[in-house]
């Protein structure tokens, strides 16, 4: 989120929701965005199980998209963390197939529907795309994230 140098909105509320999926404490998010500002080392965190990273990954998506227009840190956010938790094309189809039906329930207005299911749409070919540079910008030892 800070390879640009700057935090957007969008990153802002991707971040708080990923530190409440992780369960991290109130202090937590600042202590890491300064030892990153400061480029230091940070205490390690907890090892996340497969599934406990299939539902942050799947928590953090809703909220992307609940924006109804993702932008590109959003997909940036979305596709490190796919590569961080190692979530595979099947998976994240998956994923998104269950946040359809959670959009199609929690919204009766069909505009609403069909425009957040047309961010979804995109959202697989962009965040697979940013998915492939991040997967290979790490796999040829380059910085990722």
């Amino acid at each position: 989120m800070l390879i640009d140098g700057r935090l957007t909105r969008e990153e802002k509320r991707l971040t708080i929701k990923l530190a409440s999926a992780l369960g991290l404490t109130a202090e937590q998010p600042a202590e890491i965005y300064k030892a990153i500002q400061n480029n230091e080392e940070s205490d390690p965190g907890e090892l996340v199980s497969i599934e406990s990273a299939l539902e942050i990954y799947t928590k953090v998506f809703e909220v992307a998209i609940v924006n109804a227009s993702l932008s590109r840190d959003e997909f940036r956010v979305l596709a490190h963390l796919r590569s961080a938790f190692e979530i595979d094309d099947d998976e994240h189809e998956s994923i998104e197939s269950h946040l359809r039906e959670i959009v199609k329930e929690k919204f009766e207005d069909p505009g609403v529907v069909d425009k957040m299911l047309h961010t979804l749409r995109d959202s697989v070919g962009l965040v697979g795309d940013i998915f492939e540079t991040v997967r290979k910008k790490t796999t040829d030892g380059g910085r990722s994230g």
